[in-house]
């Protein structure tokens, strides 16, 4: 066929399949609306799954009625007039296509009252063509009708869902963008039937009830509150404890300055804040928001601006990571006001690399004197011990209960912090190769490995381009020693080509100093005195991350007095 230029309807048609892909989509676009008008309340309604009816009403700004007809229009938006700012969008929406793309596939009708007009105005637009504006009654703010989505486009009909389907995803979008707005009240009705109610929540209590409602209330019992600040970044919200970590990952919500997104690099990097204590294949939990400049970020990057472009990638990637990783560390552990008597000593590498025991923990026959008496259970979190279970568990007095540790893993956790902390004092100690092993690398990933000779030399390799698409490394780090070194460069060289950092290098190393740490752990069946037990209670509330072992499993659990008297009946 010749060149030439398409129809508008046409044109409106082909937008429509970009941003609006199901009921869910119109939604999502018609709230960011209201919530971009400043609404205080936003009302949904729907009906057959929002296939024959999405009704979204809001008491924001509103429309003026000359203004109504434009807004129809392709490309005509009231959020932004120059490049300068697009680099600084602030608003969830900007581009101008939402009202017109969802006119082209719908019967749409439009109803407004500007704040502070004397009356009302309205517009229907049926497949794309608008008609004319009339007066209407309503209050201050705007209403926007969306019937029999895509009736005139049965291609994309097709492809929609059962009812039922469709109302799910419209649910789960009304609560992501709830959870987004906590300031805005938002009503979800399907088929004249309400199904959600969430009044305005301004303090933390009413937050939290707000996320216990959509989320779940176990998430927000099972997850530490965060709030961080440094560099131009900001973050706060809830991570879930690894404990209480999921077979998929359906409760891990991220918003960048009130915006739902699905980042690939913000996932990651909170999933690595979790490396050292998430089990398996299991997902852990969160709702975080971050906040930064504007300019900082590129939110035109996808047609649905779910996904995004950072300035400095690597800057924000590490500092979420940290920022999870320091919160994790520190719900693991508590602080206690003296150093215990009978603290390990950090275990000689040879010793453990011989899978021998750690001294103190049944090491020998000579056995710590016993604990002083009369001391109370509330000096310690973890209490005092009491008993070993059939040489697995320490049972423990707390002052509020019972605490069960498995030995071995609570063990296994404190050896594992230990090397770690002994590697991080020597900054990546290195060893020498008596020949240099050659890599073959692309072109682009030798230059890379140069431009970040820096980072990787600080990580224990020392690296040097033998050719065009060849590497030299003629150090490796101590820890790593005998393993798959090019493949641990390889994969690290890959993150660094993605814009991240060299994590590979410690994940690699961990995952060794983990292996330590399961091998030379006090074994199950061991037989330990209260001293000894007592010790290792001590040493884990000295320990960041106590509540997992090195491969995530909990190491402890308490039973509180209440619980007790709840299985026995007490006072009942």
């Amino acid at each position: 066929m010749s060149i030439r230029i398409l129809a508008g309807p046409l044109v409106d048609q082909i937008a429509a399949g970009e941003v609006i892909e199901r009921p869910a989509s119109v939604v999502k676009e018609l709230v960011e609306n209201a919530l971009d008008a400043g609404a205080r309340q936003v009302s949904i309604d729907v009906e057959h799954g929002g296939i024959r009816l999405v009704r979204v009403r809001d008491d924001g700004a509103g429309i003026a009625a000359a203004e109504l007809l434009l807004a129809l229009a392709r490309h005509a938006t009231s959020k932004i007039a120059s490049l300068e700012d697009l680099e600084r969008v602030a608003s969830l929406g900007f581009r101008g296509e939402a009202l017109p793309s969802i006119a082209s596939v719908s019967a749409l009708r439009l109803v407004s009252r500007a704040r502070g007009a004397a009356a009302g105005a309205e517009i229907q637009c049926v497949d794309g063509r608008p008609g004319r504006v009339r007066p209407a009654a309503h209050p201050e703010g705007t209403t926007v009708e969306v019937r029999d989505l895509f009736h005139r486009v049965p291609a994309r009909r097709k492809f929609l869902r059962a009812e039922a389907t469709e109302f799910q995803h419209v649910q789960k979008t009304v609560a992501r963008l709830a959870l987004s707005r906590f300031a805005v009240g938002f009503t979800l009705t399907h088929n004249r039937r309400e199904q959600i109610a969430l009044p305005a929540a301004h303090g933390r209590l009413e937050r939290e009830a707000r996320i216990a409602r959509l989320v779940g209330a176990d998430f927000v019992a099972a997850s530490r509150y965060v709030t961080h600040a440094q560099a131009g970044y900001a973050v706060e919200g809830w991570i879930g404890l690894p404990s209480a970590s999921r077979a998929q990952p359906d409760r891990q919500f991220l918003f960048v300055n009130g915006r739902m997104v699905r980042d690939r690099l913000l996932a990651s990097a909170v999933r690595l804040g979790y490396r050292d204590v998430s089990h398996g294949s299991r997902h852990p939990a969160w709702l975080l928001y971050l906040a930064l400049d504007p300019l900082q970020l590129d939110v035109n990057a996808h047609p649905q601006k779910l996904e995004l472009r950072f300035r400095d990638g690597r800057g924000v990637h590490d500092f979420l990571f940290r920022t999870v990783e320091r919160a994790l560390a520190e719900s693991g552990s508590a602080p206690v006001a003296a150093a215990s008597r009978w603290a390990l000593p950090p275990p000689p590498a040879a010793a453990l690399a011989l899978g021998e025991a750690a001294p103190g923990y049944g090491a020998g026959p000579e056995r710590p004197p016993a604990a002083a008496s009369g001391a109370a259970d509330g000096d310690h979190p973890l209490g005092h011990a009491v008993a070993q279970l059939h040489g697995i568990y320490i049972v423990a007095q707390s002052a509020d209960g019972m605490v069960l540790v498995d030995m071995h893993a609570a063990h296994e956790r404190i050896l594992y912090e230990r090397l770690k902390s002994a590697l991080d004092s020597g900054r990546g100690p290195r060893q020498a190769l008596l020949v240099p092993a050659l890599l073959a690398t692309t072109e682009a990933e030798a230059s890379l490995a140069e431009q970040h000779a820096a980072e990787l030399a600080a990580a224990g390799f020392a690296v040097d381009r033998a050719g065009p698409a060849t590497l030299a490394v003629r150090e490796v780090p101590v820890a790593l020693a005998g393993e798959d070194v090019a493949a641990i460069l390889a994969d690290a060289l890959a993150d660094l080509g993605a814009g991240g950092t060299a994590h590979r290098i410690d994940i690699s190393q961990n995952e060794l100093l983990a292996k330590i740490a399961c091998r030379s752990a006090v074994r199950a069946h061991r037989q330990l005195t209260l001293p000894e037990m007592n010790a290792l209670l001590r040493d884990m509330e000295r320990t960041e991350r106590a509540g997992q072992c090195s491969h995530g499993r909990p190491t402890w659990t308490r039973l509180t007095l209440a619980e007790l008297d709840r299985i026995f009946l007490r006072g009942r």
